[in-house]
């Protein structure tokens, strides 16, 4: 029985994100188009940083499913 993460809502709040930054990129002012690249770039490193810890999840957890199949190999 496995589910789907429902992800509607996140992709609302990431559409509705990028849509206020690209009005942002319209204004006047330098200080705000300037911290709409920040914000962007920093949005790009931070699902880098949870693809990376995901990755390391899912090794960690191949990892201990071989040591508990050899763990109950080695008991019989």
């Amino acid at each position: 029985m496995w589910q789907t993460v429902d992800t509607t809502y996140r992709d609302i709040q990431k559409k509705s994100l990028e849509q206020w930054l690209s009005e942002m990129e319209k204004h006047e002012d330098v200080a705000v188009r300037g911290g709409v690249k920040l914000t962007r770039e920093y949005l790009a490193h931070l699902e880098q940083e949870i693809a990376n810890l995901k990755e390391s999840n899912r090794l960690k957890e191949d990892y201990l499913k071989k040591i508990k199949t050899y763990k109950e190999a080695g008991n019989r």
